[in-house]
């Protein structure tokens, strides 16, 4: 893991042998701490015998907890078991959700209570209301709803996040050339940003203003890449505003800052 200042100044890196295959980060301030205290979560889609989990590490790299069976893709739920887990996302109050996975066989959304205890399972693979077809990115919205990536699906599916996991709405039209690879809300809360992996781009799209509504999917602008340099995820800084996207064709990381 390589750590960089936010001008893109190497900073450190950390080795470990408990991530097999890194997929998706998110930092996370759980409530009360400070930015010292920030967690680095990491989805592992490893096959190896650390892989299929869902793990947390300190800002210095030591490993503080695993979610999932290490080593065991399964389906199960008591023990959790994982299949690929793509990505994390945290609610207000630090529950956490889990889109498991970028490929594999669960294509389900899970909700973990704030001490990562689990609350409800959702999803199964297919295009019906509710069902994913690899889930690859999930994000939480200032109204506390939970927006998923459903990538193969090309849409994004949005649920309410509360005890159980409650269908609100899902947008299409924004996606007929390429699946949502990555989803992130501005540091403002007015946009989503999507990854579209196979077109080069970056969708920036008008946030819903509302609970509960979703309105139509509009494109407010683009950012076009380069061909070939394959956009995977991205994460945006909650201080600046910028955005950083994480290329796989490229290998390479690009910062977009916000014009005011």
């Amino acid at each position: 893991m390589n750590v960089f200042s936010e001008d893109g100044t190497f900073l450190r890196s950390w080795e470990t042998e408990k991530i097999d295959m890194p997929h998706g980060t998110r930092v996370h301030v759980p409530a009360g701490k400070t930015a010292a205290d920030a967690q680095i979560w990491v989805t592992d889609v490893g096959s190896g015998p650390w892989g299929h989990t869902v793990k947390a590490f300190n800002r210095n790299g030591t490993l503080l907890l695993i979610l999932g069976t290490p080593g065991k893709a399964g389906t199960g739920r008591s023990p959790v078991q994982f299949d690929q887990p793509a990505d994390v996302a945290f609610g207000a109050v630090g529950e956490m959700f889990v889109v498991d996975g970028d490929g594999g066989m669960n294509n389900r959304l899970l909700k973990f209570s704030p001490d990562y205890k689990l609350e409800w399972v959702s999803g199964g693979k297919g295009n019906n209301t509710g069902e994913f077809y690899i889930p690859h990115s999930v994000e939480v919205d200032m109204f506390g709803q939970v927006w998923v990536a459903d990538r193969a699906n090309n849409r994004t599916q949005v649920f309410h996040g509360g005890q159980q996991p409650k269908f609100i709405g899902e947008w299409t039209s924004c996606f007929k050339g390429d699946g949502p690879y990555s989803v992130r809300f501005s540091a403002d809360k007015k946009y989503l940003l999507v990854i579209q992996l196979n077109l080069s781009r970056v969708l920036i799209l008008a946030a819903p203003s509302k609970a509960g509504f979703l309105g139509n999917c509009t494109v407010i602008d683009t950012i076009q890449m380069a061909p070939d340099v394959k956009p995977h995820l991205l994460s945006v800084s909650q201080s600046t505003g910028a955005f950083y996207v994480g290329e796989i064709g490229a290998n390479q990381s690009q910062k977009f800052v916000p014009l005011h």
